[in-house]
């Protein structure tokens, strides 16, 4: 948009552009460490205040007819046409739009489909990314639940959505469809049935193939693990002579370290290589040995009440979700632990007289804790080490009150120099009395306050968007 076009002149428009001037020529060198988050945090909500004007102009070009007069055959076809998009990213903003932007019927105005996102957009607070996440939830929600109910569902989504994370939006989505519908309707095992599939296109004349699929929810519960082990970094990697083939059982911690360092793949490459080594001749399943203490398996948690039900959705140690009847099928030539639980949630008492956790411990802090407890963090427990709360250097025990569980980024941020983490267990006083509190570094929190991570329990961010 340029100064001199027929919308600059308008006074808001021309101010706009003229602020947008501006900022492009601000040297961000001349900023504090505290100036240049907040300048991010500013344009990034101004961004997102800006796609509700975006809204409504696509929705007034449909209602002139605007892409039929000059014959494109949609809005979207326009829209790329006119703004050089990719189909992709035109189709999504007209289905944006759709739903964020006020209604006219028969001249009546009414309000958006997603009143209230719609309404966290405009304050800056929900991105593009959180509304297309909230809409394909409500989506899934059947035409025979109460209206009164579906409207209730899209209010805590864009609750959560206002101070959480997009990644977050469908776990909390699965939690409230598993409350619209009890009774297990929509967690249909025919219709993942009918929609799994893997297919590997023709070969390319550069040697490579593509691949794309539909995975079930139990293929994704026996492959997390073995990605886990396999993909981790430092790990079959074909570019470092040094790079264990087996996984981390073959080569002493110091090694691997040193490998993970080294390795500059991407997450996407680590898959691809553990694949590779997972088919490998002399490798295979039956060979994948240990990871982090444990046999490389698929790890499911369920209640004495679902599995007396035989009915909802629950969750692997990978962070996947799967069907309890899945779940169970899985189970039936599996080894059963029982663990039990106070009403809070964390394990009863489970101590070690040595410094490293056994696997009783690490199966109880995975069914407890689910994955890292860094506020914030969403590694699961499978990418997860056990970490004593007071090391064991200065005197803290192997027990499990005294461990939990932390990723290998967050593991090192836990120190006693400048910028240190720090972690606590919260007594009986605390909201969440057990749990493991973490106390970031003065420059991101100057009160010292302990926080708790939710991301891994989704009824605790249901709750505390409720509250």
């Amino acid at each position: 948009m340029t100064t001199g076009g027929i919308l600059a002149t308008d006074d808001a428009t021309a101010a706009f552009t003229a602020a947008v001037d501006a900022l492009g020529e601000l040297n961000p060198v001349r900023l504090t460490d505290a100036q240049l988050t907040q300048a991010l945090r500013e344009i990034e909500s101004d961004k997102r205040r800006l796609a509700t004007v975006e809204h409504r102009l696509i929705i007034e070009i449909e209602q002139r007819n605007i892409p039929e007069k000059v014959g494109a055959k949609t809005t979207a076809r326009y829209l790329g046409e006119v703004l050089r998009l990719s189909n992709a990213d035109a189709c999504a903003r007209v289905n944006a739009a759709k739903v964020l932007s006020p209604r006219q019927v028969s001249g009546e105005v009414l309000e958006p489909l997603l009143p209230c996102t719609a309404a966290g957009q405009a304050a800056g607070q929900i991105s593009a990314d959180h509304a297309s996440r909230i809409a394909k939830i409500v989506h899934r929600i059947p035409a025979s639940v109460p209206v009164a109910q579906k409207e209730s569902a899209e209010a805590q989504l864009a609750e959560y959505a206002r101070t959480g994370w997009p990644d977050d939006l469908p776990k909390l989505g699965d939690r409230i469809l598993g409350f619209l519908d009890p009774d297990g309707v929509l967690v249909d095992d025919k219709d993942r049935q009918r929609m799994r599939e893997l297919t590997i296109g023709k070969q390319r004349v550069d040697g490579m193939s593509p691949i794309r699929g539909e995975l079930t929810p139990e293929l994704r519960a026996l492959l997390d693990p073995v990605l886990a082990k396999l993909a981790r970094p430092g790990v079959c990697n074909p570019e470092d002579a040094e790079s264990p083939w087996a996984g981390e059982d073959s080569v002493s911690s110091e090694v691997l370290e040193a490998c993970a360092k080294r390795d500059t793949r991407s997450a996407g490459q680590r898959n691809h290589d553990a694949l590779v080594a997972l088919l490998r001749p002399e490798m295979g399943p039956a060979n994948l040995g240990q990871h982090r203490g444990l046999p490389v398996s698929t790890i499911v948690t369920m209640t004495v009440a679902e599995l007396e039900a035989a009915a909802g959705v629950v969750t692997t140690a990978s962070g996947g979700r799967i069907s309890v009847p899945q779940a169970l099928k899985l189970a039936e030539q599996s080894i059963p632990w029982l663990a039990v639980f106070n009403q809070k949630g964390m394990p009863l008492h489970l101590g070690r007289g040595t410094r490293l956790a056994n696997a009783a411990q690490r199966l109880a802090l995975i069914a407890s804790e689910r994955g890292c407890t860094r506020p914030g963090c969403d590694a699961p427990a499978t990418l997860c080490q056990v970490h004593h709360v007071t090391e064991w250097a200065a005197g803290g025990p192997t027990d499990i009150e005294n461990l939990t569980l932390a990723c290998d980024t967050c593991h090192a941020r836990v120190h006693d120099g400048p910028g240190g983490w720090k972690t606590v267990k919260l007594g009986q006083n605390s909201p969440w009395p057990g749990r493991t509190g973490w106390i970031a570094p003065a420059h991101i929190d100057p009160s010292g306050t302990p926080r708790v991570n939710h991301r891994h329990h989704a009824k605790e961010m249901l709750d505390n968007s409720a509250a």
